[in-house]
């Protein structure tokens, strides 16, 4: 099934990403989770991992684009392997609450498409 979303060009147009669906990765990891006996998290376990993992992006950013420098004995992480962490902590949430995320970022796309179209100064492009 074609999916079409209608948003000005892509500013990431130069990045290589993956061809994946996001439904095959949903299904990736919950083949992971499924492997073990205690299975996912609870739902208010998960949003604690949620906001911790979240804190540790916060903190590698700050570390990139603020005022505050990494100590030198400091884990050399990454802001991917954070977002990584938050979107895989996502996923499983997703997966136990039965959401398809897929359908989920559809919806959410077409809420900022119509209920903000207005809302932020478009660029004018030549393209319609």
């Amino acid at each position: 099934m074609e999916r079409t979303v209608h948003v000005a060009e892509s500013q990431i147009a130069d990045l290589v990403l993956a061809e994946r669906y996001l439904s095959d990765i949903q299904r990736d990891v919950d083949a992971y989770i499924s492997q073990f006996k205690e299975g996912y998290f609870s739902p208010l376990a998960m949003l604690a991992r949620l906001t911790e993992e979240a804190g540790e992006l916060a903190r590698e950013v700050n570390h990139k684009y603020g005022e505050k420098p990494k100590k030198a004995d400091e884990a050399d992480n990454s802001i991917e392997m954070e977002l990584g962490d938050v979107l895989f902590i996502v996923l499983c949430f997703a997966n136990r609450e039965g959401i398809d995320l897929t359908r989920a970022i559809e919806r959410v796309l077409h809420k900022f498409g119509t209920r903000d179209a207005d809302r932020w100064t478009k660029k004018h492009t030549d393209t319609p």
